[in-house]
């Protein structure tokens, strides 16, 4: 049932409907959300095991990294700062790909607005 959503229509297809549209970024952001949930889940985990934090703490220092902000406090283990460094770079990465996965389907449904408008006018 969901998958029909995520099949975008090609150029000689009508524009989708307001309501198939809307479903469709309200699953995209659902998705996009639940990375970014998981990714925060797991950076919580990597700082609890390797720097011993509380769970305040370790939501703390996950949520900075993940928004790009840097970490809260200093990290004392060898261990912690390098599950920080390989939680940073593959923050920066979730960034971008639920960037990507929030705006496809706006842009596609732009381009492919503008695909309709460019085939009336041939006609």
């Amino acid at each position: 049932m969901v998958s029909k959503y995520f099949r975008y229509e090609a150029r000689h297809q009508p524009l989708a409907t307001r309501g198939h549209y809307l479903t469709r970024l309200a699953l995209s952001f659902a998705a996009a959300a639940l990375i970014v949930f998981g990714s925060l889940f797991a950076g919580m985990l990597g700082y609890a095991h390797f720097e011993g934090m509380s769970w305040l703490d370790a939501f703390l220092n996950a949520a900075m990294i993940l928004s790009g902000m840097g970490p809260a406090e200093l990290l004392k283990t060898d261990g912690g700062k390098l599950f920080a460094g390989i939680y940073a770079m593959y923050s920066g990465l979730i960034v971008v790909l639920t960037s990507g996965i929030m705006l496809a389907p706006i842009a596609h449904r732009i381009l492919h607005h503008f695909h309709i408008e460019d085939d009336k006018r041939k006609r």
